[in-house]
């Protein structure tokens, strides 16, 4: 089937297979790496991206019903000044070691401080808690919400 869509604001299209997840579509169909494939059931947020505005796993949604979506990738976030921002912010602040949850960190985050440009701690956390991280312990990706928090 033939699958078509926006891509960090470009018209994208390609051939998938009826059970194909958004997220190998975005990286075997399109060549967006930066979501990455780490559990496949929704449970570390790896694979974070936007459909129309709406933060999801992409290992759960299926190619197929994002016909017609906006999706945004971290590779889209450089476009967003809030995304840029964010990532600038996890570099300064230390908040990638091994790289590998960073992208669905940055998506959660620029998420967040699209929708509430000043979070609280709780907030931050409760907005995070879908990501799992293995390296840092959290505490210098949390000082990153803080710091692209602030103008």
């Amino acid at each position: 089937m033939q699958v078509s869509l926006s891509v960090n604001g470009e018209p994208r299209d390609s051939e998938a297979w009826e059970g194909e997840s958004l997220l190998y579509f975005l990286r075997e169909r399109l060549g967006l790496m930066g979501s990455k494939n780490a559990c496949e059931q929704g449970e570390c947020g790896s694979c974070s991206v936007l459909v129309d505005g709406n933060l999801v796993c992409a290992c759960l949604v299926l190619a197929a019903d994002a016909e017609g979506a906006e999706v945004t990738t971290v590779e889209g976030m450089a476009a967003d000044p809030v995304g840029r921002r964010v990532q600038q912010a996890m570099v300064e602040a230390g908040g990638v070691q091994c790289g590998f949850c960073t992208p669905g960190f940055v998506v959660a985050l620029t998420d967040l401080l699209k929708r509430n440009a000043a979070p609280d701690d709780f907030e931050v956390r409760e907005a995070l808690a879908g990501n799992i991280c293995r390296c840092t312990g959290y505490v210098r990706i949390f000082e990153a919400a803080q710091r692209a928090a602030r103008p």
